[in-house]
């Protein structure tokens, strides 16, 4: 971190970090905030300055906003339940992404979700290691304070806390000390909407929102306010959403994306398709330009099917189709 304010100006460095006000303030320096042109390090001294290089590589740590990021992740096989070798040796998912598990009920697909999300290095029942960016990762995604590896979208998303939407937003978004809060709380609940297809207010309290609302709500808050880079979803197709504007949503915000589904929309919408049997990656799977064809139609059949279920909830008698 070392020369990290060199010809930085007080403006400047509160753009890049705005908890560089927190710093000051605490300090005893608050009156340079309001000389935004003044550089920082001479203001501070070299001995203050030092100290404010040390905090910033600190939050950054903990915010997840330092430059290792995360370009890939590769899945190594580990062994099925019998103890034979997974098929699949080696799967490489890369930034923007996105891979469908799919498999019967009960055949590992929910296993695989785990091994990623605990970084596994063999030791979980598979026997598959997890590495990033081509390497074996540290325990900073195992047990680090700071951001972890992976969000994780599972199929029942409860509100136990008494507040409303913007509300929890507004702690989520201090908590990471994002800029401009007010604006990343406004998008998120405007693509929540956009999402479930069923409009809530900011003033809604979460604990009232319907399981389409609440899984809108977290895979937009996930989208703009989570630092982890890979998203996990567990059969977004139970969700009541809309499918392919939460896929666009993750891939834009630069999330590698891998879920488990059931649903031949979505195994068709993704990059690749993970077969898994008997708790092992047996195959993998590009859908093909036929398959691609099929894809059209399918969405014209659900989306007349979304209609059909806009008709029925709005109290409208189905005798047409």
């Amino acid at each position: 971190m070392s020369g990290v304010l060199a010809d930085l100006t007080v403006e400047a460095a509160l753009g890049r970090w705005p908890f560089v006000a927190r710093f000051l303030q605490d300090k005893g320096r608050a009156e340079l905030l309001d000389q935004p042109q003044a550089l920082l390090a001479g203001a501070l001294g070299a001995d203050l300055a030092r100290e404010m290089e040390e905090f910033i590589a600190a939050m950054e740590s903990f915010l997840g906003t330092q430059e290792d990021e995360v370009r890939e992740l590769t899945i190594k096989g580990g062994r099925a339940k019998d103890g034979s070798p997974e098929k699949v040796a080696e799967l490489t998912v890369r930034v923007g992404e996105v891979i469908c598990i799919v498999g019967p009920t009960g055949s590992g697909k929910s296993r695989l979700l785990g091994d990623i999300e605990w970084v596994a290095r063999g030791d979980t029942p598979t026997g598959r290691h997890v590495l990033i960016n081509g390497e074996e990762p540290g325990n900073r995604w195992r047990f680090g304070s700071g951001p972890k590896l992976v969000a994780q979208l599972s199929q029942n998303m409860n509100f136990v806390m008494d507040l409303s939407v913007e509300e929890f937003l507004t702690l989520h978004a201090e908590s990471r000390q994002a800029a401009d809060p007010q604006d990343k709380i406004r998008r998120i609940w405007t693509w929540a909407n956009e999402l479930a297809g069923e409009p809530f207010a900011l003033d809604t309290p979460v604990t009232s929102l319907s399981g389409g609302q609440s899984r809108a709500l977290m895979i937009a808050d996930t989208a703009v306010l989570s630092a982890s880079p890979v998203v996990l979803i567990d059969e977004i197709e139970n969700a009541g959403i809309d499918r392919q504007q939460a896929l666009d949503i993750l891939i834009q915000q630069e999330k590698i994306v891998l879920m488990a589904t059931h649903d031949p929309i979505l195994a068709l919408m993704g990059d690749r398709r993970v077969v898994i049997e008997n708790g092992a990656m047996v195959k993998v799977i590009a859908p093909s330009e036929r398959e691609r064809a099929n894809l059209d139609e399918l969405k014209a059949l659900d989306g007349k099917l979304m209609e059909l279920r806009r008709r029925l909830r709005a109290g409208e008698v189905l005798d047409r189709i």
